[in-house]
């Protein structure tokens, strides 16, 4: 297999055009073939950065993916220069691509990223919250069964999630969070780079008083439980609840909310599970 075609994975802004870098310019200017997930939006996105369009522009989302890979190989095996690109910001990122970047891998062929915009990190570098370590969820699952099992299995990780979400699930999804989380800080980011830019902080236990009636593109994050990571003591609270309901002595229930939770001894909880 010819190793001559390169694939560049090529981030453009979230919505100041000011935000594309000069490298990716010149490498959109030189594509051959782009690759994007809405060719309309493409085209307004090339036509707002001033870019002239000289190669072809192939859909490619995801739900096609599968079925314009073998296309897209055989124009790297040509040797052409193919550009990859999302609606916005960094490819890959709860967007197509990885499994063409993976077939690239395994087939030989060149694959360059040219990093910019990433709203992931662009919301946690101005949020306030904790930023390391984090753990990025892109959208949750539609179904609420499915998204509690998401955030139980890192609940005690001592990471701060990042993750999207529309804001008519906004609500629901933070609810849950707030269910299997416990009290919690968040930021929701709205419009990134945008003149309408907003970071929104709030505590989960405190949903009531959160204004929901947002409009764009929405980046949440939510802090790590207690400080440093530590679970605070709330959150303990709720574990000894949980732990409780399953059953067992009170020196058992403790230690297993210890092994839960970060900065506490099962001598610690036993005692706060006596006052």
């Amino acid at each position: 297999m010819s190793d001559t075609g390169t694939l560049f994975v090529v981030a453009t802004p979230l919505g100041n055009a000011d935000d594309l870098s000069p490298r990716a310019r010149q490498v959109l200017m030189d594509a051959d073939v782009v690759l994007a997930e809405d060719t309309r939006r493409a085209g307004l996105l090339f036509q707002r950065l001033g870019l002239p369009r000289h190669g072809r522009l192939i859909s490619f989302f995801e739900h096609n993916e599968d079925k314009k890979l073998p296309k897209v190989l055989d124009l790297l095996a040509e040797g052409l220069r193919v550009a990859l690109i999302s609606d916005a910001g960094t490819p890959l990122l709860s967007d197509p691509g990885f499994t063409l970047v993976r077939a690239c891998r395994e087939q030989g062929f060149r694959v360059t990223p040219v990093p910019g915009p990433s709203a992931p990190v662009t919301a946690l570098s101005a949020s306030g919250l904790p930023p390391l370590p984090y753990t990025f969820l892109g959208f949750p699952p539609r179904k609420k069964s499915q998204t509690e099992r998401l955030f139980t299995a890192h609940r005690d990780t001592g990471a701060t999630l990042v993750l999207f979400e529309r804001k008519t699930r906004l609500k629901g999804t933070l609810q849950i969070a707030r269910e299997i989380l416990g009290p919690r800080d968040f930021c929701v980011a709205r419009e990134l780079t945008k003149e309408y830019e907003e970071f929104l902080r709030g505590n989960l236990d405190a949903l009531d008083g959160f204004d929901f009636e947002l409009r764009g593109e929405l980046t949440v994050i939510i802090a790590p439980g207690g400080d440093d990571g530590e679970a605070d003591e709330a959150v303990i609270l709720r574990r000894i609840e949980e732990e409780t309901e399953i059953g067992g002595k009170p020196k058992e229930i403790a230690r297993r909310v210890a092994e839960r939770s970060e900065g506490w001894t099962a001598k610690e909880v036993y005692a706060l599970m006596r006052d």
